[in-house]
């Protein structure tokens, strides 16, 4: 049996969509938004309507109806940590969703409009690996204040598809292996993965970790809270020092790191130190995810947009090579990944779970 699935992955100016036949990819459509019709919402969930006659005027001018589909997967969004896994739609989720009970992201759209086509073509509709997954190991949770602890958020779905998919290919149960996964792009989180769950990784949304393309990565705390007492930053300016503002963008201008390797080949010193910087701290944090599995690590890989670059990864591999041998697995590859979570619960390789508010 062959089995049509339409993904779904909502960006704060873009919805990706996707048609799946099995895993293979029948066609694919970034959804471009204008900035000026997205500003005209007062909220990231009055913006539904918008984007599903978006969706629909163009499955529509493909000729695909959503009676066709087998299933509609959607990109998961900020809800209550969760286990890794595929998981059905249900009302407790939808209603976190509309409500941004744990917080407010255009990814939190991927579910509710997944549900709504779903509901259309009379089949189910399913979120995979959520960015909320939360696999930690008890004693990584633990900071030095009591109040404060670590938070799982990162990118879950490429993580967890990009070491199945390595796994697969070297025909190897995912939960045999110790691997290192590093996803680099604006954001950049490196996760420790060991008998199928990640015991440790960094915050990403938060900035933590090597800084990146956009955040600033973990600061030196003291320092951090002498400008902002200095500068009286509220939350949000904050929140933008740390994430959107940091890493290459605040020292360089551009989060593009083909431009930056255009300028530091052109002579530009302070590119070149901020670029083999930012490195070395991605490096860092590699070393760091051995910590769990006591250094027996089977494999490291690399994933994420900027894995592209040659020159970032051949130097990351100089630094780590050390720890275990390294694959290099570039591009994000969701819509991908969604169709994968999908098409194992359909098949019966895995079982659908459910979420529970």
């Amino acid at each position: 049996m062959t089995y049509q699935i339409l993904t779904i992955n909502p960006g704060s100016t873009s919805t990706k969509i996707g048609l799946y036949q099995d895993t293979k990819e029948v066609f694919a459509q970034n959804i471009s938004h204008n900035t000026t019709d997205i500003a005209q919402f007062f909220s990231i969930t009055d913006q539904i309507q918008f984007r599903l006659e978006n969706i629909n005027s163009f499955l529509a001018s493909q000729n695909v109806n959503p009676s066709d589909f087998s299933a509609v997967v959607g990109r998961g969004g900020l809800l209550k940590p969760m286990v890794s896994g595929t998981y059905q739609i249900n009302d407790c989720m939808l209603a976190d969703l509309k409500h941004s009970r744990y917080g407010a992201h255009a990814s939190n759209l991927g579910a509710i409009l997944a549900d709504l086509i779903a509901r259309q073509g009379g089949c189910p509709g399913y979120i995979v690996d959520p960015v909320v997954v939360d696999e930690l190991a008890p004693v990584a949770r633990i900071t030095g204040r009591p109040e404060i602890g670590r938070k799982s958020i990162f990118h879950a779905l490429n993580q967890k598809a990009a070491a199945k998919r390595f796994a697969k290919s070297i025909n190897r149960p995912y939960d045999s292996l110790k691997l290192i996964v590093a996803h680099l792009g604006g954001g950049i989180s490196v996760g420790c993965h060991a008998c199928g769950e990640v015991l440790d990784v960094n915050n990403a949304l938060d900035g933590e970790g090597p800084f990146s393309p956009e955040r600033a990565g973990t600061l030196p705390a003291g320092q951090l809270a002498a400008r902002v007492i200095a500068e009286k930053l509220d939350y949000a300016a904050i929140a933008r020092l740390l994430a959107g503002q940091g890493g290459l963008v605040a020292y360089l201008g551009t989060n593009d790191v083909r431009e930056v390797e255009h300028r530091a080949a052109a002579g530009d010193k302070q590119a070149t130190l901020v670029y083999q910087a930012m490195i070395y701290t991605i490096a860092k944090s590699i070393a760091a995810a051995a910590v769990p599995v006591c250094g027996q690590v089977d494999h490291i890989i690399l994933t994420g947009g900027i894995a592209y670059s040659e020159q970032l990864t051949g130097k990351l591999k100089e630094y780590i090579g050390f720890l275990a041998p390294v694959t290099v697995m570039p591009g994000e590859n969701e819509l991908q990944a969604l169709a994968e979570g999908a098409y194992r619960v359909l098949t019966g390789e895995e079982a659908a779970r459910e979420y529970i508010a």
